[in-house]
């Protein structure tokens, strides 16, 4: 359970430009063929799994430059930028994204903090819902009649965690196998949460965000300060 911020070297920004033609090409093939070898397929995907990362840069890139870069030095021409003029460029619109970044960044948090705050009042009046000291709320689904585990044991659990707009960011259950770590070596819901529970016991979490990522959140799935819920079966402790 865990985005990086745009930073760009020459090298990158060679890699950028290149992956993003072969973004480019492979959608405008895609209109007119199949891919049937395994050198177009390659191709192919690493077009469409570029774009997705590309996305938050699009509008920056006038892609008629870009192909003309490219195409100059594949060919072997001078550039039309010299050196010391392009790692000014790239340093003035690496700190540009970087600046975005930040700025998105705030307002996803305090879209999280407002709408988390929201879930977590109305979701302790339901009958349910247990409320610890820490803010951590749960639903016993099923009680287990096992021990209890802890802070010094592994367990074995199947689980599933969502964000509060139900989008699914990690499950052992589409793995099809339970995941085992310790219990301290989990976000702290997660320790408080199995230290209560009994081995076959099925429980619902609903974590707030200082016991969960943060204001650093984990990857792209799981933004800053957000609330996550989570399916959690205690299978058994291991030692």
């Amino acid at each position: 359970m865990r985005g990086v911020p745009v930073k760009l070297t020459a090298i990158t920004t060679t890699i950028i430009s290149f992956l993003f033609i072969c973004c480019f090409a492979s959608e405008t093939l895609a209109e007119n063929k199949t891919y049937t070898s395994k050198k177009e397929k390659i191709s192919y995907i690493i077009g469409t799994n570029m774009a997705k990362s590309l996305l938050q840069i699009k509008e920056e890139i006038e892609i008629n430059a870009l192909v003309n870069g490219l195409n100059d030095q594949f060919g072997g021409k001078p550039t039309a930028i010299t050196e010391e003029e392009a790692t000014e460029i790239m340093r003035e619109f690496s700190a540009k994204m970087n600046e975005l970044q930040k700025e998105k960044k705030k307002e996803l948090s305090e879209k999280a903090i407002k709408e988390g705050k929201k879930f977590l009042e109305e979701n302790k009046k339901k009958k349910d819902v247990v409320t610890t000291k820490s803010g951590l709320q749960y639903i016993v689904e099923k009680k287990g009649d096992g021990k209890i585990p802890s802070t010094k044991d592994k367990v074995k659990v199947h689980y599933r965690g969502t964000t509060l707009d139900g989008n699914e960011f990690d499950s052992s259950f589409k793995r099809g196998a339970p995941a085992t770590f310790p219990v301290t070596g989990v976000i702290k819901g997660w320790t408080e949460a199995l230290q209560l529970m009994k081995v076959g016991s099925k429980y619902k979490l609903f974590i707030p965000s200082d016991l969960a990522y943060g204001d650093r959140g984990a990857g792209p799935r799981i933004g800053p300060n957000q609330v996550l819920i989570f399916d959690i079966e205690l299978i058994g402790i291991e030692k």
